[in-house]
């Protein structure tokens, strides 16, 4: 099979002929159609993340038909069309297993990172940590990463009705229009002079949209961070009402500066977001039959993934983009 693998840290992928795969007992060989492309990916690439297997195919927003199963999986997800997210595997028995925290386990494998992911023509996948898709593979891709950890974030703002969100890219794009259609109002910030972000988060209908730093119309409820800069977090902090929420969703962000005490001050809360449950998948999947979104991807083949990965870096996306084999 063709893949893009990572050799080491900071070099470009490079495309290989590697062979096929064979699941194991408990997994399940899924023929790629397409994987979309993560700002953690970007992270593994340079290092941020500092435990990758190498060398690595990255890639953990997949989606592909199932071509074979071992053999204690049954038979019916022979065939079907299943999505394989960030969260690979998890020990099951520890004590954040057993209490429905299996994101925090400290034992998890991490598709893209710990496993080969999906930067490939072929990959394999634990049969319990699989999601059946249903529709389009190509707009469903970035829902595995972006749109269910939008969804984690979305819960933890709570039932904020002013909500921030600091950087408009993939995840951005997805959860806003699940709140928006929940009658949620959605305040952009975006990279200063990015009105081309603006306009798309007006356009997907957003209240208002403007710099990170800049004041909003009104107070905010919550806050979400999904860009990776942790100056963000002072700005977000300053925008939010007493009471209010600041979620970082990233993976990793930059420095915290110091900031005073009477930022935080009025029982704001700053919280973290880490990696996603499969009952995450199973909540934000059925959610979405109530609000559906559109997905707005860019195309590129298998072996342009450095240049997806660039634009990614680079701010020249609006949505998300997708890796077709």
């Amino acid at each position: 099979m063709r893949a893009m693998v990572l050799g080491a840290e900071g070099a470009p992928l490079r495309l290989e002929q590697l062979p096929t795969p064979t699941p194991d007992s408990q997994q399940v060989l899924i023929k790629i159609t397409a994987c979309a492309v993560c700002r953690t990916d970007l992270h593994v690439l340079d290092g941020d993340l500092t435990e990758p297997k190498l060398p690595l195919i990255p890639g953990h927003e997949i989606v592909g038909e199932v071509v074979a199963i071992g053999d204690e999986v049954p038979d019916a997800l022979m065939g079907k069309l299943v999505g394989v997210p960030w969260l690979g595997e998890t020990c099951g028995q520890c004590e954040f297993c057993l209490r429905g925290e299996e994101n925090l386990c400290d034992s998890a494998r991490f598709t893209g990172y710990t496993i080969d992911g999906g930067y490939a023509e072929y990959t394999v996948a634990h049969q319990h940590f699989v999601f059946e898709i249903f529709g389009d593979p190509l707009h469903a891709a970035p829902l595995l990463c972006a749109g269910l950890i939008g969804y984690r974030c979305l819960r933890m703002a709570g039932d904020a009705q002013a909500l921030g969100i600091y950087g408009f890219g993939a995840a951005a794009h997805i959860i806003s229009q699940v709140a928006i259609s929940q009658g949620r109002r959605i305040h952009a910030f975006t990279r200063p002079g990015d009105t081309e972000a603006q306009q798309f988060a007006l356009d997907l209908g957003a209240t208002w949209a403007g710099n990170s730093g800049d004041t909003p119309p009104e107070s905010l409820d919550a806050a979400i961070i999904f860009a990776p800069v942790g100056e963000l977090v002072v700005d977000a902090l300053k925008a939010v009402r007493k009471g209010g929420i600041v979620v970082c969703g990233g993976i990793h962000m930059s420095p915290i500066p110091e900031f005073a005490y009477e930022l935080l001050w009025g029982e704001r809360t700053i919280c973290s977001v880490a990696n996603l449950t499969r009952q995450d998948g199973d909540e934000f999947f059925a959610l979405l039959d109530k609000h559906p979104v559109t997905t707005h991807i860019v195309r590129y083949p298998l072996e342009e993934a450095n240049e997806a990965l660039d634009d990614l870096r680079h701010g020249r996306l609006q949505g998300a983009a997708v890796l077709i084999p």
